[in-house]
């Protein structure tokens, strides 16, 4: 009985590699590995500013500081 168990366990391991070996190739050939170096660098970058519809100009005053809008 603890050998079958050991054989049928030893059955699904592989399955479960070969599945994620499919897996891994299959992400490989279609690109998902291609650009390694900015997903470990983005966080360095700095955003691009959007545009204001507001002046630079308009301030507002908030508990006794000018806060820039």
């Amino acid at each position: 009985m603890p050998l079958s168990v050991l054989f049928i366990l030893l059955g699904v391991s592989l399955v479960v590699a070969g599945a994620f070996l499919v897996a891994f190739l299959w992400s490989a050939s279609t690109g998902q590995f291609d650009d390694d170096y900015t997903p470990s660098v983005r966080m360095l970058f700095d955003n691009e500013l959007k545009p204001s519809t507001k002046s630079k100009n308009d301030k507002t005053k908030h508990a006794g500081r000018k806060i820039l809008l």
